[in-house]
């Protein structure tokens, strides 16, 4: 008798970088430059300076900007972790900060699937810290899903996540001391690749700017 025929869809396990902003902090038109569609490389100029386009997105908002502050970070980065671990996903490096997320994961999974489950299950974890906030928009509605294609890519998103962000807040793993910080970005992917797996398990496009 021949097996049943199944129409499940496996993919290849992929690495990218995920970046997601918190509601209403970085509009576009903001004076800081922002991505859309015609601005999403790395290293390529952001849009200009819009006041009109950017008062106009302020005026569309349902509920006031959304900041981070030192608890709600250590609450999205744990959920962060907690899922990457409980689906089998390799979580590089996470750095939460006061107004975005950035995420190295590599995962059988698509991108926007990844970020969206990053985003839900940080917003409950949040809801229970917070149950005052329970219900508020907390994160923008899209994100940065950049396929990293080559060990250079990946170390270069690495090294941006772990040490380009400023002075270090929710962080996994935890960066090295500043004296320690490699100067080949290539040596810090290297030293994460090296981490115990048993430490990982209980644990549009462009870069925005470290806040």
């Amino acid at each position: 008798r021949p097996a049943p025929r199944t129409n499940a869809f496996v993919m290849t396990p992929q690495t990218y970088f995920i970046t997601f902003s918190t509601y209403g902090t970085w509009l576009h038109g903001d004076d800081r430059g922002s991505v859309d569609r015609a601005h999403n490389e790395p290293g390529q100029p952001c849009t200009e300076s819009d006041p009109a386009l950017s008062t106009y997105r302020a005026n569309l908002m349902s509920d006031p900007p959304y900041r981070m502050d030192e608890s709600d970070r250590a609450v999205v980065l744990a959920a962060v972790v907690s899922q990457a671990a409980f689906r089998g996903w390799h979580l590089s490096a996470a750095h939460v900060r006061t107004n975005h997320v950035h995420v190295v994961v590599t995962a059988d999974a698509a991108p926007e699937r990844i970020m969206n489950v990053f985003k839900s299950y940080a917003s409950r974890a949040l809801n229970v810290a917070r149950p005052e906030d329970a219900g508020r928009t907390r994160w923008t509605r899209h994100g940065s899903t950049r396929w990293l294609s080559d060990d250079d890519a990946i170390a270069q998103a690495v090294h941006y996540t772990l040490y380009e962000q400023g002075p270090p807040m929710a962080v996994f793993p935890t960066p090295s001391a500043p004296d320690e910080m490699p100067a080949d970005p290539r040596a810090a992917t290297e030293r994460e690749r090296l981490l115990p797996h048993t430490d990982y398990a209980s644990g549009r496009s462009g870069y925005l700017r470290p806040s």
